[in-house]
């Protein structure tokens, strides 16, 4: 891969600030004070909300607490989305520090998973990276590496340790100088007009005539309604970890640097503000 380390790095500590607040309706024995934290871009919401749930905690009888989970002006925020994608999604235009409501009490069974415990990531991250690389490399690279080359992706994200992540991740983002890019691009784009929950579709990084594909020619090929024609008015804007990439940036340099450590690149279409 070309190195841009630089990119990587700040991708890699992009910090949402974000204030928790307790549901109105959940019953404490005193006041909750709203909780405040940076909250990382590429983690998920379970990994890096401990601190959030014991605040809570302490201010509610033992008997009301059951599984914890997040809403965003009315909509439950899915663990299972990296936190950076569920912002760029639901609040990109709205003023920060951004406002989550806490729950503990009426689990919304048809909008969310239930993650009992740090191994439902796990698994859910190693299946989005096992599912990258077959899409890249036929699921060579990922095969070929040991038990503990895994074990350290997944301790390098938990623990928000880039060097210890990037060791592992840089091999699957590498590939033959020949084919001059990967099989096909793992992506996923997010609309937050539409209750489909992502498009998904085989496509190159390096069209047939040997010219690289950019994201303008992903989006027209996967979702044609995110592309406004020249002498229209803009409607929409192309999200990737808060920044809207320029249409003519190759998609190959994009999955290599701008990739969520699952390795997909997550991409949200979301209305451009009209004010």
């Amino acid at each position: 891969m070309t190195d841009d380390k630089d990119v990587l790095r700040d991708v890699w500590f992009g910090r949402i600030p974000t204030c928790f607040t307790l549901y109105q309706d959940e019953i404490t024995e005193r006041e909750a004070e709203p909780y405040y934290l940076l909250l990382p871009r590429i983690s998920y919401l379970t990994l890096v909300t401990d601190k959030v749930k014991k605040h809570f905690q302490k201010v509610m009888r033992q008997e009301e607490l059951s599984e914890i989970w997040f809403e965003y002006e009315g909509t439950p925020l899915k663990w299972h989305y990296p936190i950076g994608l569920l912002f760029d999604l639901h609040a990109s235009n709205t003023a920060l520090p951004w406002s989550i409501t806490v729950h503990f009490k009426n689990f919304p069974e048809k909008d969310l998973l239930h993650c009992h415990s740090k191994d439902v990531i796990e698994a859910h991250f190693m299946a989005c990276i096992k599912e990258a690389d077959a899409l890249k490399h036929k699921s060579q690279v990922i095969n070929e590496m040991q038990k503990k080359d895994h074990k350290q992706l997944w301790m390098g994200l938990q623990n928000d340790k880039f060097e210890q992540f990037w060791a592992i991740n840089r091999k699957l983002m590498e590939y033959p100088p020949e084919d001059n890019g990967f099989r096909y691009i793992p992506f996923r784009i997010y609309q937050a007009t539409t209750e489909r929950p992502f498009i998904q579709k085989l496509f190159r990084p390096i069209a047939s005539g040997g010219q690289l594909h950019t994201l303008g020619d992903l989006l027209k090929d996967a979702c044609p309604s995110a592309i406004t024609p020249e002498d229209a008015e803009q409607k929409t804007q192309v999200m990737i970890h808060g920044i809207e990439p320029m249409l003519e940036t190759p998609i190959q340099w994009l999955s290599e640097h701008m990739s969520y450590p699952d390795n997909f690149l997550h991409i949200s279409i979301i209305p451009r503000p009209t004010d």
